[in-house]
């Protein structure tokens, strides 16, 4: 694990973390406490909770404050854990964060709003409402391909003025533009996609919030140690024996699905059901995901 200091200040490997659900539909603490002391054990500094992956378009408020407060007993000496604050909804929102933070949150996940589609004035208003609602840290959210509005350069300039905006998930694609961007703010940057951490890393970027280190949190962590060393050549070894696992969590776009699917194939979850409008992996979706981890060598590694 590498420690939390200014420059990487959740750490560098974490999972945007499933929220594993009973097939009823209820959220499955139990389940939950096990896989992220699970992560933690191999290689992740951090964990982000109710965010997209873990599905928090369809949990509600209690369901949210209970995980992070569950998660936060199980692993929190071990790791920082971070919540998800993201809602079209500014008020929402804050309500949120405020109770991530009442259940003992490291620090907030905040997107940009989505389906509203604000002006840059309004996402800057939101996002400020957000971060001064607790003492927590706050990562900014890139992902205009899931909430149509995109973070404008002024307007990272001017977040990154607040005290308490510390870092960013891109999930743009863009790699060229959060160099210069990650450079300007002195923000900590964190890749959003798996595909192109390395990318990111070689900019400059602090680290990942993942998918595939559902399953490849060692690898993820070996492959920041050797960038981080110099051994660019060995970092590259690295991410190109995980691609497939990789393309197996992302390659379809839907990675709460998939990731699910992957962690329930190794017995770390015991349903991979999802709440609609997302259901659950078929038994031919589950069977490409498991060659995927088979090809990265992965597949019956990680169960202890």
């Amino acid at each position: 694990m590498l420690p939390a200091t200014p420059s990487r200040p959740f750490g560098a490997v974490l999972t945007a973390m499933v929220t594993p659900m009973t097939p009823d539909g209820a959220v499955d603490l139990d389940a939950a406490v096990r896989l992220a002391s699970h992560l933690v054990d191999h290689g992740h500094d951090g964990l982000v909770l109710n965010g997209t992956t873990g599905e928090a378009p369809t949990t509600h408020a209690p369901e949210k404050a209970e995980l992070v407060r569950a998660v936060v007993e199980a692993v929190g000496e071990r790791a920082t854990v971070v919540a998800g604050a993201g809602s079209n909804d500014t008020v929402h929102a804050v309500r949120m964060a405020e109770q991530a933070a009442e259940a003992g949150a490291d620090g907030l996940l905040v997107v940009s709003p989505y389906y509203s589609r604000p002006s840059q004035d309004g996402l800057v208003a939101h996002v400020t409402a957000v971060a001064d609602a607790t003492p927590l840290p706050v990562m900014l959210y890139d992902v205009p391909g899931r909430t149509g509005v995109r973070f404008a350069q002024p307007t990272l300039d001017v977040l990154a003025a607040h005290e308490r905006v510390v870092a960013m998930k891109d999930a743009t694609g863009d790699v060229y533009t959060a160099a210069k961007a990650a450079a300007r703010t002195g923000l900590a940057w964190y890749s959003g996609d798996d595909s192109l951490y390395l990318p990111f890393l070689s900019h400059g970027a602090a680290g990942v919030v993942s998918v595939v280190g559902h399953v490849a949190g060692p690898q993820l962590a070996a492959l920041t140690a050797a960038h981080d060393a110099g051994d660019h050549a060995r970092a590259l070894q690295i991410f190109l024996s995980i691609a497939p696992a990789i393309d197996a969590l992302n390659g379809q776009g839907f990675q709460a699905v998939a990731a699910k699917a992957a962690v329930w194939s190794l017995g770390l979850i015991p349903s991979r059901h999802l709440r609609l409008p997302n259901v659950a992996a078929s038994d031919a979706d589950v069977e490409a995901v498991r060659a995927g981890l088979e090809a990265a060598g992965i597949a019956h590694v990680l169960v202890d």
